[in-house]
């Protein structure tokens, strides 16, 4: 499959403009979307998984994601700028490793933003139930009083029966899709605000409260094993997520101005800024409250999403076992209305990221129909909406599926397992594209490529074999799935295949739902 049936760079940017979508961002609008991407479920919720995975070492295992994300953006950012169009690493790969591998690459990247969707919508859902059982509408009703019954606050994986609030904002988020929010560049800018201005009061109430006690034991279970998904390693596996989101910004290369110089940018600036809010916000919530993990009677670290977590948990106000875990530290602080409104901050600002992997997610299966490896009809157009929305229904109904029957955890782990496959890919394709194509113009040159690209692989590949037994058994049965169909239809319907040439229609896409500066198309 390596070098089989490699769709040249030219033709592939040759593609690209004879359906290309309108270009209007620029790196401040990349910035703002990178981060609005990454800001979501991973800091928000996932710092009580991560804290059940490696207590307070968790700080340890931020660093490590944050450094495997840095390598893995670098190189992103090389082929970014070389071949700035919609696909992200699919297209990438299919420039420089072959159409097998670049299907592959497509068929994981479902479960990095379908599945990540997913894992937002719960996330979502966790924050929401929190508000909804802590509010009293400025005095009106009783502490409770709005609260969904137990049974449809999580989903049958989590204790509960059906995440009804997780399966309402994915089907939600997916009808604004379906009828376009291009008005929508000012609300996603005032909701990256209110994430950030969240995170920042966070910072200055939690991280003053910190005591050196709640740091002790500082690995109290260790640095992990291979397939484990427990300890720092497990954690760092896991906390990944976190920051994940970044590579959202080349999916967006082809609407971008001067995409030479504005996707590095978007990419490291985003990639930068979080980073230094998840230390702090890390630091904040082991210093002040502690975050050592809930054990069996042997000592062993439960599993996060395990029945036996869900039930050791059961009544707990230990960090680990929230579903909303800073407010939840606000509210142990002393600090309630303060935690209230870090929910509330919350659940305003995390569709935002589903809308984000949502649409990336449609745009990736967009370019994958107009390369023929699925079918054309999810490349169709919605004349009166112009969206894809034959596609993005299909992914809509997906995500909204898993998210009412899986927790956050599991579906996080799920959603790296194809990022860090992707990933992998894309260090290679650099490393490749250097020698076969050394004089082919690179506005930005990933710098010591020879060491950061093989850090990166080897980053990803540690993190990947961190992830659960179950998660990894999970990842290859979709892979193989991902192979039967391809062998079935992508194989000979490519555009690559004998005797087969690309249509001549040309699907017009809404503008970026985020970023459209023009008027709306509206209805």
């Amino acid at each position: 499959m390596l070098f089989w049936r490699v769709k040249p760079l030219d033709q592939i940017l040759a593609t690209a403009e004879k359906k290309s979508l309108k270009r209007q961002l620029g790196a401040f609008q990349l910035t703002m979307l990178g981060i609005g991407a990454i800001i979501g479920t991973g800091i928000f919720v996932l710092t009580a998984e991560a804290g059940q995975k490696a207590g307070p070492a968790m700080m340890v295992a931020f660093v490590i994601a944050a450094v495997v994300c840095g390598l893995a953006a670098l190189a992103y950012a090389e082929l970014a700028s070389m071949v700035p169009v919609s696909g992200s690493a699919y297209t990438y790969t299919y420039g420089v490793l072959g159409e097998g591998l670049a299907w592959a690459v497509g068929w994981a990247l479902v479960l990095e933003y379908a599945v990540a969707a997913c894992a937002v919508s719960v996330g979502w859902s966790g924050y929401m139930n929190g508000l909804l059982i802590h509010t009293t509408l400025f005095g009106l009703v009783e502490p409770g009083a709005l609260a969904l019954p137990e049974a449809l606050r999580t989903g049958p994986m989590d204790g509960g029966t059906f995440n009804l609030l997780a399966f309402c904002i994915a089907l939600l988020v997916t009808v604004l899709l379906v009828i376009g929010t291009s008005k929508s560049a000012k609300v996603n800018a005032v909701l990256v605000l209110i994430k950030v201005a969240a995170l920042t009061a966070f910072i200055a109430i939690a991280v003053p409260g910190a005591q050196s006690p709640n740091f002790e034991p500082f690995f109290p279970t260790g640095w992990g094993s291979p397939l484990g998904g427990i300890g720092v390693l497990g954690a760092a596996a896991s906390i990944f997520f976190a920051y994940v989101g970044f590579d959202a910004v080349s999916t967006a290369a082809e609407e971008t101005k001067n995409p030479n110089r504005n996707i590095p940018i978007g990419l490291i600036a985003s990639l930068a800024v979080c980073t230094l809010f998840y230390l702090l916000v890390g630091y904040g919530a082991v210093g002040s409250m502690g975050s050592q993990p809930m054990l069996d009677a042997n000592g062993v670290a439960f599993h996060p999403g395990s029945p036996e977590l869900a039930e050791a948990c059961r009544g707990s106000e230990a960090l680990v076992c929230s579903k909303e875990p800073l407010a939840h530290v606000l509210r142990m602080l002393g600090f309630a209305k303060m935690g209230n409104l870090i929910g509330l901050a919350a659940a305003l600002a995390l569709p935002s990221v589903i809308l984000m992997m949502i649409y990336g997610q449609t745009r990736i299966f967009f370019t994958m129909s107009r390369d023929g490896l699925l079918p054309r009809v999810l490349s169709k157009v919605h004349p009166r909406f112009h969206t894809p929305y034959i596609v993005t229904i299909i992914t809509g109904f997906f995500v909204a599926g898993f998210a009412w029957w899986f927790p956050v955890g599991v579906l996080a782990d799920i959603s790296n397992s194809g990022t860090l496959f992707a990933f992998v890919m894309v260090a290679f394709a650099v490393m490749i594209l250097r020698k076969q194509q050394p004089d082919r113009p690179r506005p930005f040159r990933t710098p010591m490529v020879w060491v950061v690209c093989p850090l990166a692989i080897a980053g990803c590949l540690l993190l990947f074999l961190n992830l659960s037994l179950y998660t990894l058994s999970l990842f290859f049965g979709w892979a193989v799935i991902g192979m039967v169909v391809y062998a079935l239809y992508g194989y000979r319907n490519s555009d690559l295949a004998p005797g087969r040439s690309p249509p001549t229609d040309k699907p017009v896409l809404e503008p970026h739902p985020t970023f459209h500066e023009g008027p709306d198309p509206g209805p």
